[in-house]
Formats: C-alpha cells, sequence, structure tokens
C-alpha cells in the first residue's frame, strides 16, 4: 500500500463539471497528487478548476487535444502509479475510485480500466470498455511523453492499449455503474456532439486501424485478472 498515486485530468471546457470532480479525487485518501491540464480552454474550466484549492493547475496556451494534455499531465506527475480521470464524470464517488485504484496497488492486476454505467451497451455485455478514460497504471508503463505528442488529439487510450497489450499487462475492468460521462451532443447540441464523436473516432482509427481496434478488444479481454 505504499504506491503513491498521482491523478492527471486533462480538460477542455468542462468548466460546469470539473469542480465537482475535482472535489471527489482531492478528497480521497489513495490520491497523493492531483494535476488538471486546462487544454486551452475557453469557458473558464482553468479558473473552475483553480478556484478549488489542492490541485495543481497547468494552462496550455492552445488547445493541442487530449492525447498532448495527458502528455504534459504525465510530466508533471511526480508518483509511481497514474490515474487518469476524463473532467466531465458524473456520480463519481470515493468508492468508484478506490475500486479503480486497488488492484493496481495492491497487486492483484498491473493496471486497471473503468466500466461506466452508461458505457455503450455492447461494452457493458463484453465487459470492457476499451476506449475508457479513466485508468491507473505504472508511470513507467506510458513510455516517452514525447510519443504521446506525435499521437492523434484523441488516439490516446488505444495507443495505451497497445502498450499493455505488448507487455501483456493484467488487466482489471471495473465497473463504475454509478458512474457515467455525459454524451457530447447533450454538452454541446447535438449536431456538434455527432462532430465531435466524428473527430474522436477518425483519430482513433488513424492511431489503430478498426480491425486492429477489434484485436485490441478480444487481446484485453483475454488478459483480464
Amino acid at each position: 500500500m505504499s504506491r503513491r498515486l498521482s491523478c492527471v485530468i486533462p480538460a477542455f471546457n468542462e468548466a460546469p463539471r470539473i469542480a465537482t470532480v475535482l472535489r471527489e479525487v482531492l478528497g480521497h485518501p489513495a490520491i497523493d497528487e492531483v494535476i488538471v491540464v486546462d487544454d486551452g480552454s475557453s469557458d473558464g474550466t482553468a479558473d473552475a478548476a483553480a478556484a478549488v484549492e489542492g490541485a495543481r493547475l497547468i494552462r496550455l496556451p492552445e488547445n493541442r487535444g487530449k492525447s498532448w494534455a495527458v502528455s504534459v499531465g504525465i510530466e508533471a506527475a511526480t508518483h509511481e502509479l497514474v490515474m487518469l480521470i476524463d473532467s466531465d464524470l458524473i456520480g463519481l464517488g470515493p468508492t468508484a475510485l478506490e475500486a479503480l485504484i486497488a488492484p493496481v496497488r495492491e497487486g492483484r492486476a498491473d493496471v486497471s480500466i473503468s466500466l461506466r454505467g452508461n458505457s455503450p451497451w455492447p461494452w457493458r455485455a463484453i465487459g470492457l470498455d476499451y476506449i475508457s478514460g479513466e485508468r491507473v497504471m505504472p508511470k513507467a508503463l506510458i513510455g516517452e511523453t514525447a510519443a504521446l505528442r506525435t499521437l492523434p488529439r484523441f488516439g490516446l487510450e488505444v495507443y495505451l492499449n497497445r502498450r499493455w497489450i505488448g507487455l501483456r499487462q493484467r488487466i482489471a475492468v471495473v465497473r463504475w455503474p454509478e458512474v457515467a460521462s455525459p454524451w457530447k451532443g447533450a454538452k454541446r447540441g447535438r449536431w456538434e456532439g455527432l462532430k465531435a464523436d466524428a473527430r474522436m473516432l477518425a483519430d482513433m482509427f488513424r492511431t489503430v486501424p478498426l480491425h486492429a481496434a477489434a484485436a485490441q478488444i478480444l487481446a484485453m479481454r483475454r488478459l483480464r485478472a
């Protein structure tokens, strides 16, 4: 239980939601450091994060995408373990956080990944959301942050999957039935949400082709702890 943990939260235009997430992670005894990377937001996200005392805030001058923002947070993290948490979660609480951290900190798995209550039904049916943004892993496993900065804006998750699979990491899939991530359409409007989803999928499949993404799902299911 001596393995210390840094929590990295990339954020872009999440002013209405980030303070709630921050209060949960800052109050958790298993989290030793919280780093928010504001990815060039235009809606006051950085100010909302700064108003919650206790987190380290890094402001990027322009929007570079999630992969870049996470790379900055990883460089700033000082502890052996890293937890990645999305900044828009609803229903996040201490029980969910502990469930994600414990398998890795206690050595029952090498890495962990969440399965949120509102994940698409196919992911819930197979017991794995392979593109979930909530993960715990050793910092050393992430590799060079320069490599993250070469990824498409939303190529991070499938890139991490590829590393986990290549190194045959034992994966704990942690069900989070009480936690949800709001659909982009609810935050941005239906049309803008659809466009954002399309861009995200394009980035994913630029990083890992569609057939390789399907292979990732099968490989990660075999590696479940």
